[in-house]
């Protein structure tokens, strides 16, 4: 897949088009469906996440296991949401409930396929402005890495562990990132990767210590 990166890409973004509003049709809220993805999430980020708790005590393999038949579940729910009702925006869950959905289709990434046709939707209610133009960055990054192309706005990172620093996947134009960042709301890239390396210490600050690292190494950010 190659998505043409162009200047308008924001604008098109928050620019509403006719004949996309003329195919977006609001949908009555659905407290039921806002109900399921609760549910989904909650388990969802216990198997995105590190082991904790109860699942401490499970090998490797178990833990693989268990995530594993986490995000086959939500993949297959997730596809009969979408299904039926194509993204879910804010008309039909509200912002959290939108928020939600949003959030179970980033973790799929084994099926970009899937990410991609959600994020062709998705791109539409952002114009109708039913949907978070963010997440969508998001999303989009997550999109174009797994299709091996480089992401638009820097949002997926990694970390040099030799001095804790975030730093973004490959990044598209990256001269004019923070330009494409600030038409949609988002941070200065240099604010964004600082709060992931500060994040990044604290959840790995054992590690850390043991090599003499006591604080991230962040980025000098112009006044």
């Amino acid at each position: 897949m190659k998505i043409k990166i162009l200047t308008a890409l924001a604008i098109t973004l928050l620019v509403s088009c006719k004949t996309e509003k003329e195919n977006s049709v609001k949908k009555e809220y659905n407290q039921e469906l806002v109900d399921e993805l609760t549910s989904m999430v909650e388990i969802d980020q216990i198997a995105a996440g590190v082991p904790s708790g109860k699942y401490k005590e499970l090998t490797k393999e178990e833990w693989q296991s268990f995530k594993d038949s986490v995000f086959t579940v939500t993949h297959k729910k997730a596809a009969e949401i979408y299904n039926k009702y194509g993204f879910v925006g804010y008309d039909l869950a509200g912002k959290e409930g939108s928020k939600k959905f949003w959030l179970l289709v980033q973790h799929l990434d084994f099926d970009p396929d899937f990410q991609e046709a959600v994020l062709k939707k998705m791109k539409i209610e952002v114009e109708n402005k039913n949907a978070n133009p963010e997440n969508y960055a998001y999303l989009l990054d997550r999109v174009q890495l797994n299709m091996g192309e480089k992401q638009v706005y820097g949002t997926q990172v990694l970390y040099n562990w030799k001095v804790c620093q975030a730093y973004p996947k490959p990044l598209i134009d990256s001269i004019n990132v923070n330009k494409r960042r600030k038409e949609i709301g988002m941070e200065l890239l240099g604010v964004y990767l600082n709060e992931m390396s500060k994040m990044h210490f604290e959840i790995n600050k054992e590690i850390f210590s043991k090599v003499n690292i006591t604080e991230p190494k962040l980025y000098e950010l112009e006044n």
